[in-house]
């Protein structure tokens, strides 16, 4: 079943004549586009979609009005639901026309087909285990180095925006797309403080940005699962829900052969309003891509009505409180220095 789902190399060579992962997975959109029905249909709507600028002082947001991620923002993530559907990242469950490239013995790159990016993919590990980034990162970074050419790499917690908490995956989409990623110098030069620098490491901790993140940046890989090891202890100690993981999502990105990422602390899953009746009720389940500054509404009432102050509010009532940051900043410091 599973080598139905890997498409065929002379299919492929119709796209590109270039052998990277990255130019492959170019390929493959245009490829799905044409082959898969939903995944063109996704792509030509998302050519017509509503955005709007949302500017404040130091940095913007953009919301998109994105009919397509309605499953995805309203997705049941509790355990009954999640026993009682067939997983649908497990590559026997995938539609007949969904193909995909195999990256190593580990993961499956696949066609998004209802994309926030024009290009968009989901990456599942091709074992069905639950999502964790713990014993995943080495992984991801190894993934974002060979895919960087044209792409960032994010990772949704369990309860952190993540549709199959039960299914280890990561995302990836076109790098410098989100308006975090285009301003992050900016951000972390008038919103952020220097933790820790030597000559193979920076670590940044983000308090007055929209929503609080700790970045990492480094050239050796060792540096950075140490770092991002010592986030995740101090997270660890603060965990708020039943879940053996912290709350999380992350950013990746790899440049100038350099690794940045962003690691965004959670309080909680999802806002208040997203759990409001009637006018009050507004449908936006922050994860990675709406920590990044693109806030995704998917039904149009929603984002004709969505304000600066909503936007806000929504992403400070899922990111940690300031308490919260120091704590975990002086635990880095300590450890780091």
């Amino acid at each position: 079943m599973f080598e139905k789902v890997i498409v065929d190399d002379n299919e492929l060579k119709k796209y590109t004549s270039e052998s990277s992962l990255a130019e492959r997975m170019k390929a493959l959109i245009s490829y799905q586009q044409k082959q898969w029905d939903l995944a063109g249909k996704g792509y030509k709507q998302l050519k017509s979609i509503k955005t709007k600028e949302l500017d404040f002082t130091n940095f913007s947001t953009r919301v998109q009005f994105n009919p397509g991620r309605i499953i995805s923002s309203s997705a049941k993530v509790d355990e009954k639901t999640i026993k009682e559907r067939k997983c649908f990242l497990c590559s026997q469950n995938l539609p007949e026309d969904q193909k995909g490239l195999q990256y190593f013995r580990d993961y499956l790159i696949l066609v998004n087909p209802f994309p926030i990016f024009p290009e968009h993919f989901t990456i599942p590990k091709i074992d069905h285990v639950p999502q964790f980034i713990k014993n995943n990162f080495e992984g991801m970074l190894r993934l974002t180095k060979d895919i960087g050419k044209y792409y960032s790499v994010f990772y949704n917690g369990p309860n952190c925006g993540a549709s199959a908490p039960d299914h280890m995956h990561f995302q990836a989409g076109i790098k410098n797309y989100l308006p975090l990623e285009v301003e992050y110098g900016s951000i972390v030069k008038k919103c952020g403080q220097q933790i820790f620098e030597d000559e193979d490491l920076k670590v940044f901790g983000v308090p007055n940005y929209i929503c609080k993140f700790y970045s990492i940046e480094s050239s050796d890989q060792k540096s950075i699962v140490s770092a991002f090891e010592k986030i995740y202890e101090a997270l660890h100690t603060l965990k708020q829900s039943n879940s053996p993981e912290p709350m999380l999502n992350i950013i990746s990105s790899y440049e100038k052969n350099k690794w940045r990422v962003m690691i965004f602390p959670r309080a909680k899953h999802r806002p208040h309003q997203f759990f409001e009746e009637g006018k009050k009720n507004i449908l936006l389940s922050p994860a990675a891509v709406d920590l990044g500054g693109i806030c995704i509404t998917p039904r149009e009432e929603d984002f004709k009505k969505i304000s600066k102050d909503d936007v806000e509010d929504i992403l400070r009532q899922v990111s940690i409180p300031l308490e919260f940051y120091e704590y975990i900043t002086k635990h880095l410091r300590k450890k780091l220095n």
